[in-house]
């Protein structure tokens, strides 16, 4: 079949719209009554060329009758246009692809190219200043067209201009962006003056970042600028390089100074600034590590402020932590075994006899403080008979109910008779020892270190033991941090040699830099909200499946815990009992995995609560009494990073459900659980390390929850009467049945927590179950690097 000449094929076209002009005419304004001679519409320019497909213009002469059509692009060699073409050419042409086109190419004036024309629109809009919409059509030339000629001067162009328009509005991060993309494309144009521009501009960026307090920014902008630019080639180089070092001196200075009058902790700041502004400063390293050597201490940034000081808290992060500084325990969890934790016994070792009924004891006080050397076999025997008095303010159900008898062998030994086996009895001797029970005065601290000062979110300690080690701690100073990335950023630039919790998503960003060591705890902390008021509906079970079906706690948990991240360990719970972090994890002995997490349905949600009110209704009606009125839940939490924003994602969340209002309470710093009437649940992240023994003080009546369930109480009893592992395994995973039922709590999800330190902190171990554990290995090696 021939290929129609397009001459007449437009003739045709014509006609047709000339048919469409009139009927535009006779029924008022049309596109069509501003149809150009082109019968496929205006030319797209400018931004408009992004929303259509490549086109060529195909221009006839006026003897040919005129006009254009465009076309698709045609496949010229290289795309460049023939020289003196003879004969016809063939073309398809837009909206009309399914035939092809000739006309005689002496009846063509001009073609004019889809790059072309991209490129003077280019040209166009730099010239207009318009860089911002230059630069996708700029982009598409140079990612598809790149042979074009005039191409490499288009973009030279572009970026100059541009610098040159960024710096007249003061924008020098921008002007600096420009001029150092130019330099790596074309280095040869205009080098004296693009030079020195890049030196005045980076002068003012790096005033700007010292002006701010950015100093560790400008420094890095320097260091970046000397290695880019070896030969000084730069004004701003030099210049910052003698602020620099005329700032570190004068800190170095200032450092001396403040050694010399004894103020050791001002010494030891002033000498690490003066290293942070310029670590070229000469003896920095060695004025550092002399500093450390008379005076070691350490800097701790910490998320929340201790303000109460017990060890053994099992829902108060800071109070377990700083706690341990002050305080010793009776027994003290040091690790994860095979099945349940390990222990350290205060006082010297403890052996259990193979029925697991007697529990040896043999007081060694060669490694103890002063404040406990008074320690025997009496005062230590009077600790274990205390918890089993129910009149006493130690008092522990469990272990009353398990110990028989005490006997005291000799001065250093004693022996406790138990009723019954039990897995880990010496679990239910975690008491704090304070210094009221061997004759110092009561609440005196029983550790190395003393409370000092708390101003300004600063907390001091001071070591008051008698037999220091070389290049020990003598201060602890904890510093109040607003949130887990300025940690990160403190313990980088060097003002925080220790970090105690870090965000799942900081910590894996800290792994990757080689001056930082970043752990985990060994055991994870547990994560829920727990009821804490007289509040009508939450004592009603339907109301509590109500709340935990309205939060999506895997969304919150991935997504604004995590960073998308993926962190092993880090799962929603359907219990109050850790999952464990690995597979077959023995920490997981009370987690029955085959109890599933309840799914986010904020429909049912809704229903539930519904259901709650009309129940409650009915129960008032036959009561004669006004229905009870639905007062909206006030979640309180603790003032951390981790607590704000998943409390601030759940309350969203739950205020979607009808006829719910939510309020979040910020607690005081350091307090974790509420004033009475405060709040109606609290959010707790919760060390439930050795759940048999932890249990009755998560779920139990005078625990966290204070569950008045007969089911939890029964389930309690249960797992107390346990005399083997297997019975625990199965208590504890029937108790979490009981607990995924009655809801005594709801739980949320386990955390992986980590800590960080700098590497020359030496001997802070990879390990720790709380953070000073290993304190008195800790040595300042004052390695800068």
């Amino acid at each position: 079949m021939p290929i129609p000449s397009l001459i007449d094929s437009r003739n045709r076209l014509a006609s047709a719209w000339v048919l469409c002009l009139c009927v535009a005419m006779w029924f008022g304004s049309s596109p069509v009554a501003q149809a150009q001679n082109d019968a496929q519409g205006p030319v797209p320019t400018g931004m408009e060329l992004l929303d259509v497909e490549p086109f060529d213009i195909v221009r006839f002469t006026e003897k040919a009758g005129g006009g254009a059509v465009r076309t698709i692009p045609f496949n010229f060699p290289n795309r460049k246009l023939p020289i003196n073409p003879k004969g016809k050419l063939i073309m398809n042409l837009v909206g009309l692809e399914g035939t092809k086109y000739e006309a005689d190419w002496k009846d063509i004036e001009t073609i004019e190219l889809w790059e072309k024309r991209l490129q003077a629109e280019v040209q166009k809009m730099i010239g207009e200043k318009r860089f911002d919409d230059a630069y996708p059509l700029l982009a598409i030339l140079l990612r598809d067209y790149p042979q074009i000629e005039g191409l490499d001067q288009l973009r030279t162009d572009y970026m100059y201009r541009n610098a040159a328009d960024s710096l007249k509005r003061g924008e020098y991060k921008h002007t600096l962006a420009m001029l150092e993309s130019l330099r790596q494309h074309n280095p040869t144009f205009n080098t004296a003056i693009v030079l020195r521009v890049i030196g005045a501009v980076t002068d003012k960026l790096i005033q700007e970042l010292v002006d701010g307090g950015q100093l560790e920014y400008a420094q890095k902008l320097h260091a970046r600028l000397e290695s880019d630019y070896p030969d000084g080639e730069i004004s701003s180089i030099p210049k910052w390089a003698d602020a620099f070092l005329k700032m570190a001196t004068e800190k170095r200075e200032a450092a001396l100074a403040a050694r010399k009058k004894g103020d050791m902790r001002a010494a030891r700041a002033l000498s690490r600034e003066s290293y942070a502004i310029w670590p070229r400063i000469e003896g920095g390293k060695e004025l550092i590590a002399q500093i450390d050597a008379e005076y070691p201490l350490v800097n701790v940034g910490v998320l929340q402020t201790a303000t109460v000081f017990d060890p053994t808290r099992i829902d108060n992060w800071s109070a377990r932590r700083a706690g341990r500084l002050l305080y010793r325990t009776l027994f003290e969890i040091s690790g994860a075994g095979p099945e349940g934790g390990e222990y350290d016994f205060l006082f010297g070792d403890l052996e259990i006899s193979d029925d697991r009924k007697e529990l040896y004891f043999d007081i060694d006080l060669n490694e103890l403080p002063p404040s406990l050397a008074t320690a025997n076999s009496f005062n230590v025997s009077e600790l274990l008979m205390n918890r089993a008095r129910p009149d006493h303010p130690d008092y522990s159900a469990p272990w009353a109910a398990l110990l028989d008898r005490i006997e005291i062998p000799t001065l250093t030994k004693i022996t406790a008779y138990l009723n019954r086996p039990h897995v880990v009895p010496h679990a239910l001797l975690q008491r704090k020892i304070e210094g009221g029970v061997f004759e110092d005065k009561p609440g005196a601290p029983t550790g190395s270190y003393r409370f000092d000062l708390q101003k300004d979110g600063i907390t001091r300690y001071i070591y008051t033991g008698t037999d220091l080690k070389e290049h020990q701690p003598r201060e602890v100073v904890e510093i109040e941090l607003a949130d887990s990335g300025d940690a990160v950023s403190g313990l980088l630039r060097g003002e925080l040699d220790v970090v105690d919790q870090l965000f799942p998503a900081d910590a894996d960003r800290l792994r990757q830099d080689p001056r930082v060591s970043v752990n985990n705890y060994p055991l994870p902390s547990v994560h829920m909200l727990v009821p804490c008021s007289d509040h009508h509906f939450l004592a009603d079970r339907t109301f509590r499946r109500a709340l935990l079906y309205g939060i999506d706690r895997e969304t919150i948990l991935s997504g604004e815990l995590l960073a998308n991240k993926s962190v092993q360990g880090c799962q929603v719970l359907s219990g109050p009992f850790p999952a464990g972090i690995e597979l077959n994890d023995p920490l997981a002995y009370a987690y029955d995995e085959t109890i599933l997490p309840r799914p986010y349905e904020p429909r049912l949600g809704t229903l539930l609560i519904t259901m709650a009110q009309q129940q409650a209704a009915a129960l008032a009606k036959r009561n004669k009494e006004e229905p009870p009125e639905l007062k909206p839940i006030r979640i309180g939490y603790p003032a951390t990073d981790i607590a704000n924003v998943a409390c601030e994602a759940i309350k969203t969340q739950l205020s979607l459900l009808s006829g719910l209002e939510v309020e979040t309470i910020k607690l005081p710093p350091g307090q974790t659980w509420p004033e009475p009437g405060q709040c109606d649940l609290v959010y707790v992240m919760a060390s439930v390390w050795e759940p048999v023994a932890d249990a009755r003080r998560i779920v139990g009546p005078d625990g966290l929850a204070k569950s008045d369930s007969q089911l939890v109480g029964m389930g309690l009893r249960m797992l107390e009467m346990s005399k083997n592992w297997k019975d625990v395994r199965d208590g504890l995973r029937e108790l979490h049945r009981i607990s995924h039922h009655e809801l005594p709590v709801l739980p949320l999800w386990q955390l992986v927590d980590s800590y960080a330190f700098r590497k020359d902190i030496r001997g802070v171990g990879r390990s720790n179950v709380t953070l000073y554990q290993s304190l008195d290995n800790w040595r300042l090696s004052s390695s800068t690097k």
